[in-house]
């Protein structure tokens, strides 16, 4: 396997939050077409049209833990330790990213996003565990 098979999963996260820009901007333009915002309300963003909120948060969502995943997929690259292990992991953190935004902007029910969050954040600590691993051993000769 190649060591930049993992930036196939950080290209599909970045491709994700194209996609919640792209429904922000549809909600935000569906509520000024039904009198529930101006354009005003857009200036400084304090009274965010509901529809909206929910993509806001996560687009917030999706520059915190994420931010981390960026950083530690490119440290296993620079060292050589995307293995298949790290890129199977990768994928599966974006699998929950992508879960956990579906829920967010539609249902937004807790009780599903939570334990989604927490899957993600676990996977995104076992990349971490990874790198650490790939540091502190020596390489098998």
């Amino acid at each position: 396997m190649s060591q930049t098979a993992i930036f196939w999963p950080m290209i599909a996260l970045t491709f994700l939050i194209c996609c919640v820009y792209a429904v922000l901007f549809l909600r935000r333009q569906q509520a000024l077409a039904i009198g529930q915002a101006t354009p005003h309300d857009f200036k400084l963003p304090l009274k965010e049209p509901e529809a909206s909120v929910t993509a806001i948060r996560n687009l917030m969502n999706l520059y915190e833990l994420p931010t981390l995943f960026y950083v530690v997929c490119l440290s296993l690259y620079a060292v050589n330790g995307a293995t298949l292990l790290a890129v199977i992991l990768a994928w599966l953190f974006v699998a929950a990213r992508a879960v956990h935004t579906i829920v967010h902007i539609t249902s937004n029910r807790l009780r599903l996003r939570q334990p989604l969050f927490l899957v993600g954040f676990i996977l995104n600590g076992a990349l971490w565990v990874l790198l650490a691993l790939h540091l502190a051993l020596p390489p098998v000769a």
